[in-house]
């Protein structure tokens, strides 16, 4: 079985979510975001060249086009490679674990995987970030107290990279010790 629903991102970005049920024990999500804008490329490469083709035209030097082409199609490929998430997996297998997939842009799959044993619980979790931002986060046992978690393990990771790793440090189910004290980290709440 499989229905399909449409969803605004934070920035307002049009996103698609597909949900499978391939048995009762095994469920895919999968979140789809929109590819990237020929217009914005367009934009970013021609406001790049310009601000060259004026520099060149006050200094007459010819290594500033190529530096600009160069730094352009560089950028450009370590956007598509690095940041430009076009779709996220998460698999749920109950007797087994949680696989997360992202695929990037330029084709690079990233997979992770998460043994059910060590999953403690998947909340929605809350978070201020310029605005309040709700994501879904996977809290994960401390192998040495199971009553404690361990990590943070936010899912479906299209924001802003750095966004994220503000978001899963100031968790309210995650308190940091004072300093120099056991770095280990301690929940405050696990109720929703």
């Amino acid at each position: 079985m499989e229905d399909e629903q449409s969803f605004s991102d934070i920035s307002g970005g049009r996103l698609s979510l597909q949900r499978r049920y391939y048995t009762q024990s095994c469920r895919e999500f999968c979140l789809n975001c929109p590819r990237l804008s020929l217009r914005s490329l367009t934009a970013v490469t021609c406001t790049v060249w310009l601000v060259a083709y004026g520099l060149f035209a006050l200094c007459e030097n010819s290594m500033i086009l190529s530096s600009a082409i160069f730094i352009t199609l560089i950028g450009l490929l370590g956007y598509l490679h690095f940041v430009k998430i076009d779709q996220e997996t998460l698999l749920i297998i109950d007797s087994l674990g949680i696989q997360m997939t992202s695929s990037y842009a330029s084709g690079k799959e990233s997979t992770t995987f998460i043994e059910m044993g060590k999953v403690k619980d998947i909340v929605i979790n809350e978070a201020i970030y310029m605005k309040v931002i709700y994501y879904l986060c996977i809290l994960l046992k401390d192998p040495l107290e199971p009553q404690e978690i361990s990590q943070v393990v936010p899912v479906f990771q299209r924001r802003d990279e750095k966004e994220m790793k503000t978001c899963s440090t100031t968790s309210p189910f995650v308190k940091f010790p004072p300093a120099g004290e056991d770095s280990r980290l301690e929940p405050r709440s696990l109720s929703l």
